[in-house]
């Protein structure tokens, strides 16, 4: 079971090129023997490290990061974070499943956000509340629905209309919106930097390794470039690139989805961005997304790949699409950073998550929701390995991930599934 570093991002991550530069650590070298090895430094394998640390303090754990930590995928989201995981509409008979996910939803965000606080962590977190908006009539009727499902859940909101959402954002492009208090911003780059960079001294981080083949055994050994490593239990929190290990290729899907923040605005222009923080959530899941990003920038995410990436000029010019449409008279704004990056998703939203085979275990399957169902899941397989609880309820609440067709039926219905739903998003992308 083999891997190069995957993915290999040709383009850097804005959110880390807007911050100060950062001294990655040392390679792995030479001969390593641990009891943990935790693959991948994004989120999800943070919390596994942290935790088993907690549980087990006189083992040893390393961590392999295949780039350098602030150009994985864990940097390269929209940075929107929130204790609540459920869908705002859910049927009145699935409130009890809703409630068990925002426990959950919770629990993830605590230990977050408290890891957050004792590593002193600044990454301009804001509570800002969650906007969904919609520019469609189609959009419009998701809203509605949302608004009667934050009544059933007893969530604090506001629906919004065209002038009350003009006034937040400074564009009059979407029709109504919703508002849950309940929602924060951040700067994703500065929090998994910050997460990184405050593990506990006993946990050992290795960057620029990528692991190229995983053998088998009692220990496990990982190979990379400059070193051979030998684990009692390994743990691939590496989302998308498992399949890349030969691990449950059956259930996931590589999707790479673009996003692009403004040059620093003059004070005039940047008036035209409405109130800050803000950020908005198209109703329809193949729209765009868009917030404010400081005083004077603003960010649009937008556009889906599947299992590679786009041209670069092709996704400069649809960003840059996205960004005039929404404020017209912001057209003579560029866009300074234009990057790419991949999540993994499963047919029925569930994510893939625990033991492989005897001493390796696996979490892939976020489905665009990483940063604190990433956290959560970290969190809940360190316990799973070291307490030997099953995990049973946490599965049950989460599902588990469906099988996908085999290729070509794969790419084909992936294809069309886009294609029809990119015609029902219309204006929202």
């Amino acid at each position: 079971m083999s891997q190069s570093a995957f993915p290999a991002y040709r383009d850097q991550c804005g959110w880390n090129a807007m911050l100060p530069p950062r001294q990655a650590r040392p390679h792995a070298v030479g001969s390593i023997r641990v009891r943990y090895a935790v693959v991948g430094a994004g989120y999800t394998g943070l919390a596994a490290a942290r935790r088993l640390h907690e549980l087990d303090p006189d083992a040893s754990i390393a961590v392999l990061e295949a780039s350098s930590v602030g150009e994985g995928a864990s940097a390269r989201n929209s940075g929107f974070m929130t204790p609540n995981d459920s869908k705002i509409g859910l049927s009145t008979n699935e409130m009890a499943r809703a409630e068990q996910l925002n426990a959950f939803s919770a629990e993830g965000f605590s230990y977050l956000t408290d890891a957050m606080k004792a590593g002193g962590i600044v990454c301009d977190l804001e509570r800002s509340g969650r906007v969904t908006a919609a520019a469609t009539d189609l959009g419009a009727d998701k809203i509605h629905s949302m608004v009667e499902g934050a009544k059933r859940h007893g969530f604090a909101h506001q629906a919004l209309d065209r002038e009350d959402l003009a006034g937040l954002i400074g564009s009059r492009y979407y029709q109504c919106g919703l508002r849950i208090e309940e929602g924060y911003l951040l700067q994703p780059a500065a929090l998994v930097r910050g997460l990184a960079d405050t593990l506990p001294d006993a946990v050992r981080l290795y960057e620029n390794t990528p692991v190229l083949e995983l053998q088998d055994g009692a220990p496990w050994v990982l190979r990379t470039p400059e070193a051979v490593m030998t684990a009692d239990v390994v743990i691939l929190a590496t989302n998308a690139a498992i399949k890349h290990f030969g691990f449950w290729r059956d259930g996931l899907v590589t999707i790479y989805t673009f996003a692009g923040i403004s040059h620093a605005m003059a004070e005039r222009d940047a008036a035209r961005l409405g109130t800050k923080p803000w950020g908005l959530l198209p109703a329809h899941r193949l729209g765009t997304t868009v917030r404010r990003v400081g005083a004077d920038r603003l960010m649009v995410r937008s556009l889906y790949a599947y299992e590679k990436p786009l041209a670069p000029l092709q996704v400069q010019e649809a960003l840059t699409g996205c960004f005039h449409r929404r404020y017209p008279d912001l057209s003579h704004v560029p866009l300074q950073y234009i990057w790419g990056g991949t999540t993994a998703l499963t047919m029925n939203g569930s994510p893939r998550w625990g033991r492989i085979k005897p001493h390796l275990y696996g979490s892939a399957g976020c489905n665009g929701s990483g940063i604190v169902k990433g956290t959560l899941l970290g969190k809940r397989l360190a316990e799973m390995i070291v307490t030997g609880d099953p995990q049973d309820r946490l599965q049950a609440v989460y599902g588990r991930a469906n099988r996908i067709a085999p290729e070509p039926f794969r790419t084909i219905g992936f294809h069309a599934i886009s294609a029809y739903q990119r015609r029902k998003a219309g204006l929202e992308m």
